[in-house]
């Protein structure tokens, strides 16, 4: 999904003195660590935003942007199979700054955001805890979360169960700086 199409959709009522920080190029990994293989992949094309008058977030990532896998088999399945990238080709999460977050000062915070998460055309509520940076007119933004594969419909062949964890760990690391 490209920023330009993405951001104005989230903050289409943004508060004209609000700042908004933006990131085209995040990286986002996840890792299935099951009893009989370890599974890890990357990806540096998260797109996300901040607009921080109104704590408001969005982060999306092309699912089949992601690289890495143990193969190339695995790799097609993973799109193919599994996350049906051809019909359900973004993750996404929207939400809200719970905490209140003084983007002005440089300082860092663990602050946690509340929003909806999307993957495999599946969207869950959930509470994301960010540790927020703020330094010299950037923001730093780090976060780890489970994403449990039957939450969002996502279904593994019994034949592959002890090589696939039932739920992922994903990290995301985005520099977002200020609109301009």
């Amino acid at each position: 999904m490209k920023v330009a199409f993405f951001i104005p959709f989230l903050f289409a009522i943004n508060n004209c003195f609000s700042q908004v920080y933006m990131c085209k190029d995040g990286t986002t990994k996840f890792t299935s660590e099951a009893p009989l293989e370890l599974i890890k992949a990357q990806s540096n094309k998260t797109v996300g935003a901040i607009d921080c008058g109104n704590k408001n977030v969005a982060f999306s990532i092309n699912v089949d942007s992601f690289e890495g896998f143990n193969s190339g088999l695995q790799k097609e399945h993973f799109k193919e199979n599994y996350l049906e990238t051809m019909k359900y080709s973004n993750a996404t999460f929207k939400g809200k700054i719970i905490e209140d977050v003084d983007f002005t000062k440089n300082g860092t915070y663990t602050v946690r955001a509340k929003g909806t998460f999307n993957i495999h055309g599946t969207e869950k509520e959930k509470i994301i805890k960010t540790k927020i940076t703020v330094k010299d007119k950037e923001i730093l933004i780090e976060t780890s979360f489970e994403v449990p594969l039957e939450d969002h419909n996502i279904k593994v062949p019994k034949v592959v169960n002890q090589k696939i964890a039932s739920i992922i760990m994903v990290d995301v690391k985005a520099n977002l700086k200020p609109k301009a």
